[in-house]
């Protein structure tokens, strides 16, 4: 597998080294069949590339389940972004998030250790939802979390906030929002939603017929 050969190490399946003569190699067009490419990047880079890379089902599986625990824990975030009322104290929880992105460039500065950087991934993930369960929450501190998910998922090229998959009728309905602000010449307010689908993989374009969309 491509990505594979990025290591120093060696492949090892199940703690045997992979070889073609033991014929104890998998291809990576049979493995994306069964997994997202997304878990294997993630499952790949839960070792250092210096280091011997094992791989069976078992580990795909776990890196699989780690990548959907971020992902639910991203989405409680969101949620929690619209809901909160946006009465908790701020300060503590900044300087907790500061330590956690100081200690993930650290990580990534040594020797590139994405190993070590996705486990402090984890250990924010624990600290944050236990702040999730505090009856009072900061919007500005859930931002916060929102944008160091992103950014740490642009630096090891996996999503860890994933996108919400819009419906038809959702679009339809975002585009008559979109109208009406226009009418109103409201054109902040337009902009944003149109940035908004756009990021989410929907492109507008403005005709004499009416806005027309669609997917990319």
């Amino acid at each position: 597998m491509a990505n594979y050969w990025l290591h120093n190490g060696y492949i090892q399946i199940d703690n045997e080294k992979m070889s073609k003569s033991l014929g104890n190699f998998v291809l990576v067009n049979d493995l994306i069949k069964a997994y997202d490419p997304s878990v294997i990047r993630f499952f790949i880079l839960q070792a250092h590339y210096r280091h011997p890379l094992n791989f069976n089902n078992e580990l795909l599986e776990s890196a699989k389940s780690g990548l959907v625990r971020i992902h639910t824990f991203a989405e409680n975030v969101q949620h929690r972004i619209q809901e909160t009322a946006d009465l908790g104290e701020a300060d503590v929880m900044e300087n907790r998030i500061e330590q956690f992105k100081k200690r993930f460039i650290d990580d990534m500065d040594d020797d590139f250790h994405t190993a070590n950087a996705i486990t402090n991934v984890f250990e924010f993930v624990r600290e944050g939802n236990r702040y999730l369960q505090e009856p009072n929450t900061s919007k500005r501190v859930l931002e916060l979390m929102m944008t160091t998910l992103k950014e740490w998922g642009t630096v090891l090229g996996v999503s860890f906030v994933p996108e919400a998959e819009l419906l038809d009728d959702e679009i339809e309905t975002l585009i008559e929002q979109r109208i009406q602000a226009r009418s109103e010449r409201n054109f902040q307010e337009s902009d944003r939603i149109r940035d908004d689908l756009k990021e989410r993989g929907i492109l507008l374009e403005d005709t004499a017929q009416g806005t027309r969309w669609k997917r990319v």
